[in-house]
């Protein structure tokens, strides 16, 4: 935001819809991208979206100026998105046949594929792998962290984890048909 963030958070407090929709307009597009990483499809993100944007204007009275005010956006459309999962009632365990997860890896597919393909393969992961891939991968929580909030056991979530590279590494490998090549030890 411009110079003028401080007025449109003082709006915002004070319920001016213009204010509002000032933040709505600056923060959406890349809040959405958030969101799309959580989401299984464009809908349910845009559904975080307008729910994580009403906690903010809600809480906006408790933004202490103390980290920037995107990252405290942030925050909230994340644990939007948590929360949005955890009312879903479902599980974390997923029926897995463990042999389809032997594929080899190549390090040099990262290279082959574009940020918006990622998303493609982040949003096809069973709900529980994506959830916990975005916590520790993207956002950067530790597991004790996502245990937290999630109230789950901190191996649970890295075995969700472990799970999540291996059926990201399935999927990539099976995109780049490389199932049966030989793998190459990055140089």
């Amino acid at each position: 935001m411009q110079a003028n963030e401080q007025d449109i958070i003082r709006g915002c407090i004070d319920g001016d819809r213009v204010s509002q929709k000032k933040l709505y307009d600056h923060f959406a597009a890349k809040m959405l991208g958030a969101c799309m990483r959580y989401a299984k499809d464009r809908a349910e993100a845009e559904d975080m979206l307008q729910e994580g944007f009403i906690k903010v204007f809600q809480n906006i009275s408790r933004f202490k100026n103390e980290g920037s005010f995107e990252g405290w956006v942030r925050r909230i459309m994340v644990f939007t998105a948590i929360n949005y999962f955890k009312h879903r009632a479902r599980h974390f365990q997923e029926n897995l046949d463990m042999e389809d997860y032997d594929a080899p890896f190549q390090a040099n597919i990262v290279e082959k594929i574009s940020a918006k393909e990622i998303l493609v393969f982040v949003q096809q992961m069973p709900e529980g792998y994506r959830l916990i891939f975005n916590l520790y991968a993207i956002e950067g929580y530790t597991h004790r962290e996502i245990s937290e909030q999630l109230g789950i056991a901190i191996g649970t979530s890295k075995s969700q984890y472990s799970r999540a590279r291996q059926w990201m590494q399935q999927v990539l490998a099976k995109h780049f048909h490389i199932l049966n090549e030989p793998f190459e030890e990055p140089k």
